[in-house]
């Protein structure tokens, strides 16, 4: 896996084998595509970040700041030495539970333009849709600065919430078995 452009471009990055699943190069290139002024600028947080390659692209694409969130120590250790190779400025590693970590940072009053969140896929049934369950979270919510976006990967047509309320659904496109949903906060909200 490699940065697809900007100043750090064709950067290959270690991904930690155990714990990730990282996403695909053309999936990488279709949501940046998707998103393309949006990111200059942008403060960043990269939930379930794995690899770190999200918010990494995001500066090497021009984002203010990417703040990388995983459980896995060691992928925390590998997005550290990711960082280090890239030697993108404005890159924070913090090591915790998402859905711990989220209401840290709203207590905090930290604000971010766009969201990244690519959780552990819900294959069976009676799996917790994480994605699902990060939308819905008031935390996330606070977070997401007014006019924000949230960009949220998971397994095509797992289905989910038909009403993703009070987010406003801009893209919900399919790659293959991956879906990314794009949802976006009103700019008074």
């Amino acid at each position: 896996m490699r940065l697809i452009s900007g100043s750090a471009g064709g950067i290959p990055l270690e991904v930690p084998k155990s714990v990730t699943r990282p996403t695909q190069d053309r999936v990488r290139q279709a949501v940046f595509n998707m998103l393309a002024e949006l990111v200059t600028g942008a403060r960043v947080l990269d939930a379930f970040a794995g690899s770190g390659a999200l918010g990494l692209e995001c500066l090497s694409r021009g984002a203010a700041s990417a703040l990388l969130v995983d459980q896995d120590r060691n992928a925390c250790e590998a997005m550290r030495r990711n960082i280090a190779k890239t030697r993108l400025e404005g890159a924070q590693v913090r090591q915790g539970d998402v859905f711990k970590v989220l209401p840290q940072l709203a207590e905090a009053g930290a604000q971010f333009d766009l969201v990244f969140a690519d959780p552990p896929y819900a294959h069976k049934p009676d799996d917790v849709d994480l994605g699902a369950r990060l939308a819905a979270s008031a935390e996330l919510y606070q977070v997401t600065a007014p006019g924000g976006s949230v960009v949220l990967e998971s397994l095509a047509r797992r289905g989910g919430p038909l009403q993703w309320q009070p987010w406003e659904v801009v893209r919900d496109r399919e790659y293959g078995s991956t879906r990314i949903l794009w949802l976006r906060k009103s700019a008074g909200g």
